[in-house]
């Protein structure tokens, strides 16, 4: 067999050396003053930030955990403080169309302090007004109307009795209203007494009450007109009062608010309003006590001021982060009342929306909670391309209902938008939508893994040192922050890097302090940081026990020893949330007479992915390159995962493929002590594969179960070395000699580990020497071959026999 040598023990783990660091524990360490690893991610912050242009809004990716909220918020929180605070939003009635309230912009603070205002002017009005139609001076002028208007009435009536009396007539005033009636000597005639009265003294008298009833049927007609006179009079006295009280209580906001036009208009409106509406300020029972005033107040919403958004007390420029970013909590909304079994509503009732409040300055979203929201996405793009937030409820942006309601005068928008979310999302809407990259043309790309270099060294332990000052944790020995930082290369995937995912780390050092203090330990240790590890796997391992123990019991069945043709040890990595496993997997292969097709079972059974199924189309013309280059390979061949039941995807089980495939076609025996993982090219070069940590761990965990021989080991790919981070306990095993972990460049190394024999050096025909496993392979190939034109020529002569007795028949006829 020849000597492969095993990776030692210090290729199996890359420890972290800090003896160039002084410092004892994170006490004697600063903080961290700048984020680690993401120079690339904060200079686009840094920039997207700065520049004022349409449409650098920043989409900021990366996976969650790495710290981008809290990097992104402290960039605006020290631009947002050097910026001015924005104006105050607010909404008023439009007295000429109520259903279209207007916007009124004002600075920061101003909105707050004319809601007050527009609240004291309203209760003044309330007892001023009334006061005003109680004092002495309109009491006698309106009772001067009232008595001219009847003075006038009297006199008119008063001149046609005068005329009628002198004919023998008089105006005589009933309850239904004015009549005419003969006299004699000052008395009313009776009815008999007119008739007694000789006929052409009757026909006289009729005749003058005919002329008599013409006039005064004009007569009162024309008192409608008397009245309608005096009610102007009085209407105007009204109006003289109301105006003469409303400038009067309205010249003090007047002076209050002259440097702002729009709130001088504002005032010229309602004051033209309170005068044509001054009854409504009346009182029904006259009382006018302050109290009553006080409470009325809330009655009168057409002078309310709604402060749609108030930055009175925003210090520089707003930062708000949204958590639930609907279309509604995004854009705003128009709330209603029930009232009676109806809703109502009004300019009072709309509510600002996320936009609003980050007007002027910065809104940070979920890009995958916008998503997911009904409509949020295209309300947000609506916003930004407009540079307008217009509320709308989503039934009449969608054309749902058509009842009517308030449409608000849309509000200006200047606003930097953060969006943060996968980087899969970021290039799907770049892809997919084309608003998309018109609007957001920052990315920042936050950087999952950092050299592990010196340079990095030092500041990884202030970053450890920060989150354990930050959270008031114990101090870290020195040897606990190498310990963690491993960890941090374990969490990378890579011995020669280090993990950004701030959160676990945060985490861990947490867990480590919890049980440093069990103990009751002054420092955090390494046996807390172990034991905090160990606590943290155990607390999501029991389905990997149960796996293993599937295998340990025979149940799923798993040789670590002895040798077998067409069989051979896979490995593969289950994810389990944020915890992952590695567990072997028998691959059997077949191999017999054929045309050359090789039967992935996997695939034909439709369990196969797009990745394993690419990984069995290279390993095949691998195989037909390689062993068949000149002439036809007759074979007929099948592989399979053996008690799979589940999709299987991905290609680091294609070396193990083709070998166990060789093995199969050869009747090569490999060693079922060892395991394979590792992808293979087309030139059957070994690729690095990943959770190469998991796969030897969970292949160990099962040998040491079965029992440790000196002979079980793990074959992975020489370019996956970088990568070993692998537990203390295989590193143990490693070093006793129980346990091994070797490398491997072309699939030849992986035979010539598997089976024991030489790959061979090919002479100028091509042949590889008779003890070789290719030698081997060479020979079965030769086998089929033949076999093969063998079964072609009987084949042939079967179809020819049949023709040749017909010809030999014709002839003898």
């Amino acid at each position: 067999m020849p000597e492969t040598p095993a990776l030692p023990v210090a290729a199996l783990y890359h420890n972290v050396d800090l003896a160039g660091l002084s410092f004892e524990t994170t006490a004697d360490l600063e903080p961290l003053t700048s984020p680690l690893g993401q120079e690339r991610a904060l200079e686009a912050i840094e920039f997207g930030v700065d520049i004022q242009r349409e449409g650098f809004n920043l989409f900021v990716m990366g996976p969650n955990g790495l710290g981008k909220h809290r990097l992104v918020k402290d960039i605006l929180e020290q631009r947002a403080a050097a910026e001015p605070a924005p104006q105050d939003w607010c909404y008023i009635n439009n007295f000429d169309d109520p259903q279209r309230p207007s916007v009124l912009k004002l600075p920061a603070g101003t909105g707050r302090k004319l809601r007050q205002d527009m609240r004291q002017f309203v209760e003044e009005l309330l007892t001023a007004l009334p006061a005003s139609f109680q004092n002495e001076e309109y009491t006698t002028r309106h009772q001067e109307i009232i008595d001219s208007f009847n003075e006038a009435q009297e006199q008119a009536f008063a001149q046609l009795d005068q005329e009628a009396q002198a004919q023998g007539v008089a105006v005589v005033r009933t309850p239904g209203g004015y009549t005419l009636a003969p006299i004699k000597e000052d008395k009313l005639l009776t009815p008999e007494e007119f008739e007694k009265l000789p006929d052409e003294e009757k026909a006289r008298i009729q005749k003058v009450i005919d002329t008599l009833r013409v006039k005064l049927r004009d007569l009162v007609r024309s008192l409608p007109v008397l009245q309608r006179e005096n009610a102007r009079k009085i209407k105007e006295l009204q109006r003289e009062v109301t105006q003469l009280t409303v400038d009067q209580l309205i010249a003090w906001l007047e002076d209050r608010y002259t440097d702002f036009p729009d709130v001088i208009a504002y005032l010229d409106r309602v004051k033209q309003d309170v005068i044509e509406n001054a009854q409504s300020f009346m009182p029904a029972d006259g009382n006018i006590e302050p109290e009553t005033a006080h409470r009325r107040v809330e009655e009168y919403h057409e002078y309310a001021i709604n402060v749609l958004v108030d930055n009175s007390h925003t210090q520089g420029a707003p930062i708000v982060y949204e958590n639930n970013p609907t279309y509604m909590n995004l854009t705003g909304r128009v709330e209603h009342i029930a009232q009676m079994g109806t809703l109502l509503t009004d300019f009072t009732l709309i509510k600002a929306g996320a936009l609003h409040r980050a007007n002027g300055g910065y809104l940070i979203l979920d890009a995958h909670k916008v998503l997911s929201n009904v409509y949020a996405w295209e309300g947000l793009k609506r916003a930004l391309a407009a540079h307008e937030l217009k509320i709308e409820s989503l039934e009449q942006v969608l054309s749902l209902v058509s009842t009517l309601s308030l449409e608000p005068e849309s509000v200006p928008l200047n606003v930097k938008v953060v969006l943060m979310g996968e980087p899969l999302l970021y290039y799907l809407l770049r892809s997919y939508d084309p608003e998309f990259g018109s609007l957001f043309k920052v990315e920042a790309d936050f950087s999952e893994v950092a050299p592990r270099d010196d340079v990095n060294l030092q500041l990884y332990a202030q970053l450890i040192a920060s989150f354990q000052q930050q959270s008031q944790l114990k101090p870290l020995e020195k040897a606990a922050v190498a310990r963690v930082i491993e960890h941090a290369s374990r969490l990378a995937e890579d011995g020669e890097k280090v993990s950004l995912h701030l959160e676990t780390l945060n985490d861990l050092l947490r867990e480590a302090d919890y049980w440093a203090a069990k103990q009751n330990q002054r420092l955090i240790r390494t046996q807390d940081v172990d034991q905090a590890i160990e606590k943290r796997i155990f607390r999501s391992d029991r389905i990997r026990e149960l796996v293993h123990e599937q295998i340990i019991r025979d149940i799923q069945v798993i040789a670590t020893t002895g040798e077998k043709a067409g069989q051979i040890n896979g490995l593969s990595v289950l994810q389990l949330g944020n915890f992952s496993f590695g567990r072997p997997s028998r691959i059997t292969a077949t191999a017999r007479l054929g045309n050359g097709k090789v039967i992935d079972i996997e695939r034909e059974a439709r369990l196969g992915g797009k990745i394993y199924s690419k990984g069995i189309m290279i390993m095949a013309a691998y195989l037909a390159s390689r062993y068949a280059a000149d002439g036809p390979l007759p074979l007929a061949a099948t592989l399979v995962f053996e008690q799979s039941y589940g999709r299987v995807d991905g290609d680091s089980a294609t070396a193990a493929e083709l070998c166990v495939l060789l093995s199969a076609l050869a009747n090569l025996p490999l060693n079922q002590s060892l395991a394979v993982t590792g992808s293979m090219n087309q030139q059957g070069e070994i690729q690095a594969i990943g959770g190469v940590n998991e796969k030897i761990e969970g292949f160990f965990d099962i040998c040491q179960a079965k029992g440790l021989n000196g002979q079980q080991g793990v074959i992975i790919p020489s370019s996956n070395q970088v990568h070993l981070m692998l537990r203390q306990d295989v590193r143990d095993a490693v070093a006793a000699g129980q346990f091994h972990v070797y490398t491997a460049t072309v699939v030849d190394d992986v035979m010539e580990q598997l089976c024991g024999l030489p790959r061979g050096t090919p002479d100028a025909q091509g042949r590889y020497p008779e003890d070789s496993f290719n030698g081997r392979l060479q020979r079965r190939i030769d086998t089929l071959r033949s076999l093969h034109r063998k079964y072609a020529r009987e084949a042939h002569a079967d179809l020819d026999t049949p023709q040749e007795q017909i010809t030999h028949d014709a002839d003898d006829s």
